[in-house]
């Protein structure tokens, strides 16, 4: 039996691994579950699966959880992120599913690597914050890291089984890195000024959350998948190429120096590379039906618009300067979303702030997390002080921070 803590266990990927669980309850027991404020949602959650633990952000939360609950229901409510961490690295615990989304996840999935874990890794963040820092994690802890992220699952099975961070070594010439475009692909960049929030968060293939959503239609979501795959598989930003494939089959590709170019595909459901990530080097039943290639009929693919859609250039700058700009490109955008979100700024605003946040920052070397959690914060401080001074109709409430 594998206990399974999932962290985020109410957003999207968290409901999509529970229901793997649930299908398999001879393989899987959801050991901890943890959430950020979703206390109903956590209350039918604990009273379905049981788990030992329910781990919530804050204590008001996890008082509210309390009274959802019977009075002498078995699992123990805690609150914090102490115990989010002390969750990740129970002794009793074989898999970590690592789903919260944002800077707030990196900690807790941090300590599962340090902790010898299988990490199946569904927050970018972590890498994108602390891509160095995590990955030495990984090697020191004896981690098994799989990708969950439908795209770098898909890398990840179509690489060499015994790859060993060398492209050279392996044949591969570049990954393709698939991107859906979003829901306003093909718009002309003064249309993108009307965008509203509601308009933004529709994803034409997938179901997510507001902010991941929102990051798809800039192209960020692809920058920040970008940053990722370059410290999963050991490679420079130009060894990635991203490939606009509107019909989402193909999740991603590996192209080699023969000529070949091997995909996977499937359909658009994290219930596939979550099951993968669960039960590898195995195969189980996700729920999802099989690929029906005579209704897909065609599949299409075009170049990225980084002119239309310039945050996608931000992420591999951000990478390639190194250090610490990674951690402000993140930091910077969670801010401008959220105040898109709250219909602060304009859509057009989001790429604007974080290139603005980036301009000002110095990178430092990180030899520390203190060094990455410094950089975050003060990527908050000045995006929220950019926000008051530079965007004339935000700076009633700071956000993001």
């Amino acid at each position: 039996m594998n206990n399974v803590t999932v962290l985020g266990s109410t957003g999207s990927i968290g409901c999509s691994t529970l229901d793997v669980i649930a299908r398999h309850p001879d393989k899987y027991r959801a050991f901890a579950l943890t959430a950020s404020s979703s206390a109903d949602k956590m209350a039918e959650q604990v009273l379905q699966f049981e788990p030992v633990f329910a781990v919530m952000a804050n204590e008001d939360a996890a008082a509210r959880l309390k009274t959802l609950l019977p009075s002498n229901h078995a699992t123990q409510v805690l609150a914090g992120a102490d115990n989010l961490a002390m969750v990740s690295r129970h002794d009793d615990v074989h898999q970590v599913m690592a789903a919260i989304v944002g800077a707030a996840g990196l900690l807790p999935t941090l300590a599962a690597a340090q902790a010898g874990k299988r990490v199946l890794l569904a927050n970018k963040e972590a890498l994108v914050m602390a891509g160095p820092l995590f990955m030495q994690a990984v090697r020191d802890g004896g981690a098994e890291l799989l990708p969950i992220d439908s795209e770098h699952n898909a890398i990840f099975q179509s690489m060499p089984v015994a790859y060993s961070g060398d492209f050279s070594q392996h044949g591969i010439r570049k990954i393709l890195l698939t991107a859906s475009g979003g829901p306003f692909r093909g718009w002309a960049a003064d249309k993108l000024d009307a965008v509203t929030p509601a308009q933004a968060v529709a994803h034409p293939n997938w179901s997510m959350g507001q902010k991941i959503s929102v990051d798809s239609a800039t192209l960020m979501n692809k920058g920040l998948e970008l940053i990722e795959a370059c410290f999963l598989f050991n490679c420079a930003a130009n060894d990635v190429q991203v490939v606009v494939h509107p019909q989402s089959v193909i999740h991603s590709m590996v192209q080699y120096n023969d000529g070949s170019v091997i995909a996977e595909l499937g359909q658009p459901d994290m219930r596939t590379p979550i099951a993968y990530g669960m039960a590898w080097p195995e195969r189980i039943e996700a729920g999802v039906a099989s690929l029906d290639l005579f209704e897909i009929a065609r599949l299409d693919f075009e170049p990225a618009d980084e002119v239309t859609f310039p945050a996608l250039a931000l992420a591999r700058q951000a990478f390639e300067t190194g250090m610490t700009m990674p951690a402000v490109l993140n930091a910077a955008n969670e801010v401008a979303v959220d105040a898109f979100l709250r219909e602060q700024i304009a859509f057009t605003d989001i790429p604007r702030l974080v290139q603005s946040v980036m301009a000002e920052h110095v990178p430092v070397a990180i030899g520390h997390l203190d060094t990455v959690l410094a950089a975050d914060e003060w990527a908050r401080e000045t995006a929220n002080r950019l926000l008051t001074k530079d965007f004339p109709h935000a700076g009633l409430n700071e956000v993001g921070s």
